[in-house]
């Protein structure tokens, strides 16, 4: 398994991370979550060995991962990084690219391998286009490509879709996390996006002021929610008598100890979020239909 072991690692006087500790199992879909700066890209470029830790250790099959000191050549074989910068020859073209590193003594298979790959993330049409002419959102499914040619053991991506329109983003997911799933690639996914989690990792990681604030299957943490933070990752969050409450748990009745007045209501498709008041403070909840600004609405709690 892949062992991070009491890590620190700071850029000058200025700690990152701070006395880090989890595992991820072969195979497993491990999401790190966190606000922006709470250290997800350091993480994953420390797990590929282009730092020198502070403190700790990181390992994968009891095989150490170590840092630049270390290796002229960063990442170990079995890993690939793909970061949200693309490291791409602009005038090689899509099938260049990801076949740069594959063996020429097979050919058939090769060609074989890149279409395959160009399958999974959705550009078999682009195989002769070259790099330059791609959109950004192109170049990162090639970079995706790219890091898979050589069947890592371990794939690490930074925000992999960021660049990638609604249009496509969700079916690339599925593609590409199932693949994974099947060819048991363990997968360290730093993202945003709740949607790149729901669905598709095993277990969620929370970074926040250096340190792992909570790691737990998606479920569990949705559920039942440690603080704020976690909670708005999934959804519009209300704390009520020190208590998260979701939106979509606030139900309207006829009469209730909680009565707020409606600010104002946005079209969500399948339901309106209303944003109202409680005294001073904002409470959304969830509906059908819009309501209009200024109604006096009673709400209740419902079970997660």
């Amino acid at each position: 398994m892949l062992k991070v072991e009491n890590i620190s690692f700071g850029y000058s006087n200025t700690l990152v991370l701070e006395s880090v500790s989890f595992e991820a199992n072969p195979g497993e879909h491990l999401s790190i979550v966190g606000e922006s700066g709470s250290g997800k890209t350091t993480l994953l470029k420390l797990l590929y060995g282009m730092f020198d830790l502070n403190e700790g250790s990181i390992s994968w099959k009891d095989q150490p991962i170590l840092g630049p000191k270390f290796n002229l050549i960063t990442g170990p074989d079995f890993m690939k990084y793909v970061s949200q910068e693309f490291d791409l020859v602009p005038y090689f073209t899509v099938g260049e690219t990801v076949g740069k590193f594959l063996s020429n003594f097979y050919l058939e298979k090769k060609a074989e391998r890149i279409q395959e790959l160009l399958e999974i993330v959705e550009l078999s049409e682009f195989s002769k286009t070259k790099i330059t002419h791609l959109s950004g959102g192109q170049k990162q499914r090639v970079s995706i490509a790219s890091a898979l040619a050589k069947e890592p053991e371990i794939i690490l991506l930074d925000e992999p879709f960021s660049h990638i329109d609604n249009f496509q983003k969700h079916s690339l997911r599925r593609n590409l996390f199932n693949y994974f799933k099947t060819n048991k690639i363990t997968c360290i996914v730093a993202t945003h996006d709740k949607e790149d989690v729901l669905g598709y990792a095993n277990s969620v990681m929370v970074l926040n002021n250096k340190e792992i604030i909570a790691k737990d299957s998606p479920k569990n943490l949705y559920q039942e929610p440690k603080s704020g933070l976690v909670a708005s990752f999934f959804s519009e969050y209300n704390l009520i008598d020190n208590t998260i409450v979701y939106a979509h748990q606030l139900k309207p009745v006829k009469s209730s100890n909680l009565k707020v007045e409606v600010v104002q209501s946005y079209f969500k498709g399948s339901y309106y979020l209303i944003e109202s008041k409680l005294g001073n403070q904002s409470v959304f909840f969830e509906t059908k239909e819009p309501i209009e600004s200024g109604t006096a609405i009673y709400l209740e709690i419902l079970e997660n």
